[in-house]
């Protein structure tokens, strides 16, 4: 028990280094950062608290670095840390990451999401609106909003709504850019698109969804998906690869459905 309690309350030094960027248009570099008084207990954002509380008391401007609800679920504390989105703990964001995971002495290379699409703000902040309006173009349903209809109004087999909330726990981070070696937005963007179309009440915008959700991811910048994966291993919610096999089903009938010959409507036949 006295070597456990003596391990607890062990501190460490690190050797950190940083991105620094004062802006997006100002060229960034690595500058080096040494940090002892870190607990295994803190978790990566404490860290990084400390480190600023640090530089601000020697009069030097802290790391901009994004945060939230610190618990997994808003997706803004997105880091590159030792070249893996979000750090070296499966299924989990950045701010889920704890200090025990890292030993005393080590180096961490801290970067922000790499990838056009996801422009530097500052430091650590990138921007991710590119995200946004990829859902302002379709990530909605059609369904009349009003008073808080009954749980069993709309029968969804249960495949389906298990399929849906697998898809919906996509937190927009963006992991999924910054681990895939093309920065593409497929996981993301299948999640979505998937989430609503496993749902009655996507189904009347499903063809127009999908045709206007990746058009947009297209004109973002976005890369194209060639299944490396790299994103299934990155995502801290381990949404799986599948979503994007069904986003270029659903791709496709779409396209299908909107040839003249297919409509009924024109063409030569």
């Amino acid at each position: 028990m006295a070597n456990s309690n003596k391990k607890s309350n062990a501190v460490m030094t690190l050797n950190l280094k940083i991105w620094r960027q004062k802006n997006s248009r100002a060229e960034g570099k690595f500058e080096a950062y040494t940090l002892g008084g870190v607990k295994p207990s803190m978790s990566f954002l404490e860290m990084l608290d400390l480190l600023n509380e640090d530089l601000t008391k020697k009069g030097t401007a802290p790391v901009e670095f994004e945060s939230d609800c610190r618990e997994g679920i808003c997706g803004t504390c997105s880091c590159v840390i030792n070249g893996q989105a979000h750090g070296p703990v499966i299924g989990a964001t950045t701010c889920q990451v704890y200090m025990r995971n890292f030993r005393d002495g080590d180096t961490i290379v801290i970067e922000p999401w790499r990838a056009s699409s996801f422009p530097v703000i500052k430091d650590l902040v990138v921007d991710r609106a590119s995200f946004d309006r990829i859902i302002t173009v379709g990530g909605y349903t059609g369904a009349k909003t009003g008073p808080h209809a009954d749980a069993n109004a709309i029968l969804v087999p249960k495949p389906d709504a298990d399929k849906a909330m697998d898809a919906a726990a996509c937190i927009g981070c963006g992991a999924c850019v910054a681990a895939c070696p093309n920065s593409s937005a497929s996981l993301f963007v299948s999640a979505k698109i998937t989430h609503l179309a496993m749902l009655p009440q996507g189904h009347p915008l499903r063809e127009r969804r999908v045709l206007r959700m990746v058009e947009q991811m297209d004109k973002e910048g976005f890369g194209h998906c060639t299944n490396i994966g790299e994103c299934q291993s990155a995502c801290p919610k381990e949404i799986k690869i599948d979503f994007i096999a069904q986003m270029r089903r659903e791709y496709l009938k779409a396209i299908v459905n909107k040839r003249p010959e297919a409509t009924g409507k024109g063409g030569s036949g």
